[in-house]
């Protein structure tokens, strides 16, 4: 599949460490991720009441998948995350699937974010109007992240909300649970691999070796979430969690996503302090998951359903790369592109 990509992965040390600082100057400075999936999946008309999620469309609705890409394309976006959240190799085999066809889906998603971005970028080839700049056509830079999930939404209880695994799941468990998803997205045609809604420290140290030991040398980046803007959801401090990513050499970001909005600002506070790694941030939209129900719930008191006015803070706070996660959409995104370039 042509990968189109405006930055080729990496396959040095030396060039890994500049991969993001390197991206973000090619965007001018700030960078756009794209929102929720699952939200949009379900606007287009997916039934996603099932183990796998997201990750169901990629079996029976893969056209619907492209379409969000596309959304997200139109937005503003300049990196789209695959519907590989919550696809596991575990999670394919429980719903009777072999392990080829697993491995087969897990390629899938980061084939049809790659398709997007040709097509994207063919009908900015055709219709080039929108795409001027300095009175020549230019071509915006676009990433495919490969998404993966925690090991929580495996489970699909809510756990990747609570941070607690139990004493049986060990650092080994984690790592020989992931190893052979992380192999297949790091050679899947992906330009980066996005670990999402980390909730402990545990987890972030077991990607942080199974980068080491297999020797993937594709730029990673570590998303924790956080529902008391001091810890990461299981009570871990973020600064200790920050930390392992930071001397992870293949991560080149480290930030926040699916956590209220009013949390961002200290929370990038609290990233620096430990990193000089590029800071990336996508909220959710200030409700919150019940793991129980499977539904969401809006908060009490503090709500800040559109977070897109404290984007200009959040960028002054220290971020570098702006999106959304959980129930936000095309227009959330759109409306963070506007704020970013009114501001530049």
């Amino acid at each position: 599949m042509g990968s189109g990509n405006m930055v080729e992965t990496t396959t040095t040390t030396t060039t890994s460490s500049t991969f993001m600082s390197d991206f973000i100057g090619k965007c001018g400075g700030y960078v756009v991720i794209d929102g929720g999936f699952a939200t949009e999946l379900e606007r287009h008309g997916a039934d996603l009441n099932d183990p796998l999620w997201s990750a169901k469309c990629l079996v029976d609705s893969p056209h619907l998948v492209r379409r969000v890409h596309l959304d997200y394309l139109d937005a503003g976006a300049n990196i789209i995350l695959t519907a590989s959240y919550q696809a596991t190799i575990q999670g394919f085999e429980a719903k009777g699937f072999s392990k080829e066809e697993a491995e087969a889906l897990l390629r899938k998603s980061v084939e049809i974010a790659c398709e997007a971005r040709e097509i994207y970028y063919d009908r900015c080839t055709k219709d080039p109007w929108d795409f001027m700049e300095n009175g020549r056509t230019s071509r915006r830079p676009i990433l495919v992240a490969a998404s993966v999930g925690s090991y929580g939404a495996y489970l699909a209880d809510g756990s990747e909300y609570s941070g607690n695994y139990g004493d049986a799941i060990t650092l080994e468990t984690l790592k020989d649970f992931n190893r052979r998803r992380v192999q297949i997205l790091a050679n899947s045609g992906a330009d980066l691999i996005a670990f999402e809604t980390i909730p402990n420290k545990l987890e972030a140290k077991a990607y942080a070796e199974l980068l080491e030991e297999e020797g993937m040398e594709i730029p990673a980046w570590f998303s924790f979430n956080s529902k008391d803007g001091i810890n990461v959801v299981s009570g871990d401090p973020i600064s200790e969690c920050v930390s392992i990513a930071d001397s992870c050499k293949q991560v080149v970001a480290v930030g926040i996503n699916c956590t209220p909005p009013r949390f961002i600002h200290g929370l990038i506070t609290s990233i620096r302090k430990v990193t000089s790694k590029p800071v990336l941030i996508y909220p959710n939209s200030g409700e919150t998951y019940d793991g129980q129900t499977k539904q969401w719930v809006k908060s009490s008191g503090n709500v800040d359903e559109d977070f897109v006015s404290y984007i200009v803070k959040w960028r002054e706070a220290g971020a570098s790369l702006f999106g959304g996660c959980c129930r936000t959409t095309p227009k959330t995104i759109r409306g963070i592109a506007t704020a970013l370039s009114d501001k530049n």
